[in-house]
Formats: C-alpha cells, sequence, structure tokens
C-alpha cells in the first residue's frame, strides 16, 4: 500500500469512525493521534512495579529497543531482536526494522501474540493499526538507503504507540528526513524516540532538524553507542530543550507529567532484569 493510499485511508478513518474497543480489556484514553485500529485480545505481561491508572512507563532497553508497559500490564518492545534481558518476559507486541540484525530477528518468541515488521514485503509498505486495548499500535513508513545512493522504498517504519492519552513515537532506523505527508500521518507526538548514532541513521544536523520539527514533550535519545555523539546531539538542541539526564532506565509519563518546556530525557540503557 502507498503513502498516499495510507495517508487517504487514515483520512477517512478518521472522518467516519472512531477507533473499536477491544474486548475484555482496560480501556485506553484517547489521544489526538490521528488512528483506526480493529480489535485484538492480549494476555497481560507485567514487568515493574504497579503503575498508576492512566499512565505509561517507558524503558531504555539497550540499542533500539524500549520497552513500554501499560498499568494493565501489556508491554510492547520496540526494535525486538530476541533478546529483551529476560527470558520469561514476553511482550504482548513487537515492533521490527530491518536496516541491521540489531534491530530485528527472523526468529520471534513464538509466544509473542503480535510480531509487527516494518519494511516493505514484494513491494507493498508495511500497514500496522494494531488496537490493543490500553494501547494502539500503529507504523508510518519511511524509506532507507540502498547501495551506490540509491533507495529503498519503505525499508523502515516509524512506530506509533497511543497509550495514556499520549502519542509515543520511534523513529526506528531512520534514514531520510520525513516529508510534509510523513509528519502529517504521524500527528502530534507528545514523546519520540530518536537515534543519535550520527551516521547509520541520519547526521546529527539533519536528526536534530527533525526532534525540532516534531516538537515532542519528551525526547529521549537511543541508539548511541559512545558519549560523543549523544553530546553532539545535546549540543545541537540544547537551545531549544531542557536536557535532563536520568539516573534509572526508565520513566513513568502521563499527560498531566509532561513537561512545561520540551525536554530531552538522557536514559541509560537496561534490560530488563
Amino acid at each position: 500500500m502507498s503513502r498516499d493510499a495510507l495517508a487517504a485511508l487514515a483520512a477517512l478513518a478518521v472522518a467516519l469512525a472512531a477507533p473499536a474497543a477491544a474486548q475484555d480489556a482496560p480501556a485506553r484514553i484517547p489521544s489526538h493521534c490521528l488512528a483506526f485500529a480493529d480489535a485484538a485480545r492480549v494476555v497481560p505481561a507485567a514487568v515493574d512495579a504497579p503503575l498508576e491508572a492512566d499512565t505509561i512507563r517507558i524503558r531504555y532497553l539497550g540499542h533500539a529497543s524500549v520497552a513500554l508497559e501499560t498499568p494493565g500490564g501489556l508491554l510492547a518492545v520496540t526494535d525486538y531482536t530476541g533478546y529483551t534481558g529476560a527470558a520469561g518476559v514476553v511482550p504482548d507486541v513487537v515492533t521490527m526494522n530491518n536496516a541491521h540484525p540489531t534491530h530485528w530477528t527472523d526468529r520471534p518468541d513464538p509466544r509473542i501474540p503480535h510480531v509487527l515488521r516494518g519494511w516493505a514485503e514484494d513491494g507493498v509498505a508495511a500497514a500496522h493499526e494494531l488496537d490493543l486495548g490500553e494501547m494502539l499500535v500503529r507504523n508510518v513508513p519511511t524509506d532507507l538507503r540502498a547501495g551506490l545512493g540509491g533507495v529503498r522504498r519503505d525499508g523502515n517504519s516509524i512506530f506509533v504507540f497511543e497509550a495514556a492519552g499520549l502519542c509515543i513515537g520511534h523513529l526506528g532506523h531512520l534514514q531520510q528526513e520525513p516529508g510534509p505527508e510523513d509528519y502529517a500521518m504521524l500527528g502530534r507526538l507528545d514523546v519520540v524516540m530518536v537515534p543519535v548514532d550520527g551516521g547509520y541513521t541520519m547526521d546529527i544536523g539533519t536528526m536534530s532538524r527533525v526532534v525540532q520539527r516534531l516538537r515532542s514533550s519528551v525526547v529521549i535519545p537511543i541508539h548511541w553507542f559512545s558519549e560523543e555523539s549523544l553530546e553532539r546531539f545535546l549540543a545541537q538542541v540544547e537551545g531549544d530543550f531542557d536536557v535532563v539526564r536520568m539516573e534509572q532506565p526508565d520513566l513513568v509519563l502521563s499527560l498531566d507529567r509532561l513537561p512545561g518546556r520540551p525536554t530531552v530525557m538522557v536514559l541509560p540503557p537496561q534490560w530488563i532484569d
């Protein structure tokens, strides 16, 4: 499905209907993202201490993998490689991008109910709209670089997670600056997880421009392999964003806990115990 078709479909869905409610699952606070989905049933998979209602826990696991957990125990893991750090933890949904082996696996745990691949197959862009009750997961395809200056169409997906009334975006292995239609399909992102390696994805200047264009309340750097690229990214955005260096790998957010000024929150990576 082309991006134009996806955009038209999303606009039609917003105009005609609200997302369907999942059966036997906690209700999701409506967000301001533009999205729709069919219903699905999930099995809770609690990871950490209990959460208050209307909140979400975001934990930086490592590389490009981030865990998102709802009060009902729903667990999502981004750029899943088959490893979360704890063999007994089975996510309810995982997303993957296959730009590099460190962003996906062709042997996901068969116990995972929902495995969302973010790349085009047989020339058809990935298209996901998955309603899990407390969380809705959707994607916006973007291009990757190919050899000799070429382009791999729809090789990456920006995944958007709507939960606790928040729109949370994970840029995946973003290698091309999004265009106007991409930003329109993303909608307003309250939280964005952004790769800041400075080369494997995009250079720091371009990635900083994307972050400034999104103007999310919370920015979480991921995909950094050295303090050097992280510090260069922070230096690029410090004038427009506050910077908070967290001591723990996770944070709990809700609509009323968003900072008053756009803030970069640096989380030290740590796999699930």
